[in-house]
């Protein structure tokens, strides 16, 4: 799992850095709202923990900035902003958790570990899905009706999007934005056919096509 962490605090910065790598995470650290910006741009992350009062573009600056390019990251703010309304602010602009500092790294894993599973990021081994499908996150087989089917590495990219967003309509182009960096993506014409396949696999009435939006997983 890879995490982006945004902390001007350099003791902080570090302290949690550590903490993540203990954890077995991949950390990529950043001291400003630009210099996240970029590496965000430049990497594919599983995780964003965001300060909110950073030089250069704040925490809620930056995060709204994803949301208006279709990139949706689960994202954690850490901040020593503690009134309502600024969680209200900080949940408007698109996040999934809010730590108030000063705070246990324990609750760090607690709140991380919730968000894997609300985002079923790097869950293990076979996870059932409904009565007749299954998939094995570590193989990339998707079983269906008792039928398996290995699925390549885009395949699996675009399968496992869909899933962190079932029952939501989502874009080829936020497909995309959010499992490639931007030279490397496939075309639109690639993810077509490959979530064709899938569709084959899983049945039509598993992934609907919704005019003029996208797709979306129905389990």
């Amino acid at each position: 799992m890879k995490v982006l962490l945004l902390e001007d605090d350099t003791l902080l910065n570090e302290i949690i850095e550590e903490f993540l790598l203990d954890l077995n995470y991949e950390v990529v650290t950043t001291y400003d709202g630009q210099d996240a910006l970029e590496a965000i741009y430049e990497n594919k992350f599983d995780l964003l923990l965001l300060d909110v009062n950073v030089p250069s573009i704040n925490g809620l600056d930056l995060l709204k900035s994803l949301k208006e390019n279709s990139i949706d990251i689960p994202t954690i703010y850490i901040t020593s902003l503690h009134t309502s309304n600024d969680m209200k602010n900080g949940f408007e602009a698109g996040a999934d958790d809010y730590i108030k500092k000063p705070f246990h790294l324990s609750e760090l894993e607690l709140r991380i570990n919730n968000i894997k599973r609300l985002r079923q990021i790097e869950s293990n081994g076979k996870t059932k899905l409904s009565d007749t499908i299954e998939y094995d996150f570590d193989s990339k087989i998707l079983l269906n009706n008792g039928i398996s089917s290995r699925l390549s590495k885009i395949e699996a990219k675009v399968f496992e999007y869909l899933l962190k967003n079932k029952n939501k309509a989502v874009s080829i182009e936020e497909i995309a934005n959010n499992n490639w960096v931007y030279d490397e993506a496939p075309t639109d014409t690639t993810i077509r056919t490959y979530i064709k396949n899938l569709r084959k696999i899983l049945g039509k009435d598993r992934i609907l096509n919704i005019k003029a939006i996208g797709y979306k997983l129905s389990l």
